[in-house]
């Protein structure tokens, strides 16, 4: 029996269950072939949007900033707006204390508050980390020497880019276990593996994401105020809350709730979308054994896999924009005030951008994907994501070369963060 034709009636980009299952690709793939600018409707929950397909028009879309803008909020409506309520401009949770953060900004604002961190994110910067990150991969490789199976996500991917942002804020060790569990509230809060704390016949509902993600914001809000004052107190050297304390635009410093919502973003930011990164290439190299095994006889070739790897898992769905005047794109008219959703694994399949786009190929180049966006918000932290990639599969596949698949993928049940929740392997296969 042969699957059911897809239809673009059918088309809900606002349903989370369709990136879990995986179907999102073929959805995309449809819309760029008949509608690249396709109104999705909303339902009794969330508003409509636009669907913005295709490579050129993202790259718009984003190098607008003026038309279209950030501070109406950066997620759109299938991530309820309480998950990022602390990254949005709209309604703030209950006594957060939280201002908007840079990745809600409009010029000129946002670029004044981005300088202020830019020093610690610069290729030099980078450089300068690359012996760290090298030590604490191999930190993290020999806790699982001898084993055989394990949760890659949860043991290995997870826990790089975690601790790299981590000691670039200063957090001590003992909360980084913390950090992680509540990103995973934020971030994942429309997952009932994160409702943890909802009684188990209501997860799986709105009302339960919104109770996951309050208390996920609340809680990290609440240590950084900690943090935030212990800085105060006993300020450090490079340290990034130390940093943001001491800063000034146009000769004032910032607020409390400008401090936190920074701080917020950096921790979310710095560990979800290098994590999804490095499970999903995982999980690319070993479902593509013949780039796997190119990779492995020329390492030489790893900083133009990691870019394939980037392309291909592209770690976050999308980011949302609203209009300021009526304008349009590709024929379609968008009014002022409405929702665009820029959709970038889309945009990294774009047949008229990518020659053939659906073969994994670790040499590809040109590959000028936009995983990392493009345009005022193309992302601060992009060169330490490419080499903490770079760092892992080296170390990786020098010490477990055999590393395989030992089950299937869970993934996130979510239309914003492209992630995978666990991914079982097998250490030592065929040794």
């Amino acid at each position: 029996m042969s699957a059911p034709t897809l239809k673009l009636s059918d088309i809900n980009l606002n349903d989370p269950e369709l990136f879990e299952r995986e179907g999102a690709h073929d959805v995309l793939r449809l819309l760029r072939r008949e509608a690249p600018v396709h109104w999705n409707p909303g339902g009794e929950v969330a508003n409509g949007f636009w669907s913005i397909t295709k490579y050129d028009d993202i790259r718009f879309v984003s190098r607008n900033p003026e038309l279209f803008i950030s501070s109406k909020g950066i997620a759109g409506p299938g991530i309820r707006p309480e998950a990022l309520q602390s990254l949005d401009s709209g309604a703030q949770p209950q006594n957060a204390g939280a201002n908007i953060s840079i990745i809600g900004m409009d010029p000129p604002r946002h670029v004044k508050m981005r300088r202020l961190v830019n020093k610690g994110f610069t290729p030099r910067a980078v450089n300068a980390m690359e012996p760290e990150i090298r030590r604490i991969t191999n930190e993290i490789l020999d806790k699982i020497d001898g084993r055989d199976e394990l949760d890659f996500v949860l043991e290995v991917a997870s826990q790089l880019p975690l601790a790299v942002i981590c000691g670039m804020m200063g957090l001590e060790q003992k909360d980084w276990a913390l950090m992680f569990d509540l990103t995973n509230k934020v971030l994942g809060s429309g997952d009932p593996e994160y409702q943890t704390e909802v009684p188990e016949e209501e997860r799986g509902t709105s009302a339960a994401a919104r109770a996951t993600a309050m208390l996920g914001v609340g809680t990290m809000m609440e240590y950084f105020r900690n943090v935030l004052e212990d800085r105060r107190r006993n300020p450090r050297e490079d340290d990034l809350p130390t940093i943001l304390l001491e800063s000034e635009i146009d000769g004032e410093k910032l607020s409390e709730g400008d401090l936190l919502a920074f701080c917020f973003l950096l921790i979310l930011a710095g560990n979800e979308t290098t994590r999804n990164g490095i499970s999903g290439g995982l999980r690319v190299l070993c479902e593509h054994p013949d780039q796997k095994a190119k990779l492995l006889k020329d390492m030489s070739l790893m900083e133009s896999a990691v870019e394939e790897i980037l392309r291909w898992v592209s770690p976050l769905h999308h980011m949302a924009r609203t209009a300021t005047a009526d304008t349009e794109i590709r024929g379609q008219q968008i009014k002022a005030g409405d929702r665009v959703l820029m959709w970038y694994p889309s945009a990294n399949r774009d047949e008229e951008v990518f020659e053939d786009p659906y073969t994994f190929d670790i040499t590809r180049t040109p590959n000028e994907h936009l995983a990392f966006g493009i345009g005022e918000h193309f992302c601060l932290g992009a060169g330490f994501a490419r080499r903490e990639l770079k760092v892992m599969f080296e170390e990786l596949f020098r010490r477990f070369p055999n590393i395989e698949l030992a089950g299937k993928p869970e993934r996130l049940r979510s239309n914003f963060i492209n992630g995978t929740k666990h991914l079982p392997v097998r250490l030592n296969s065929g040794r």
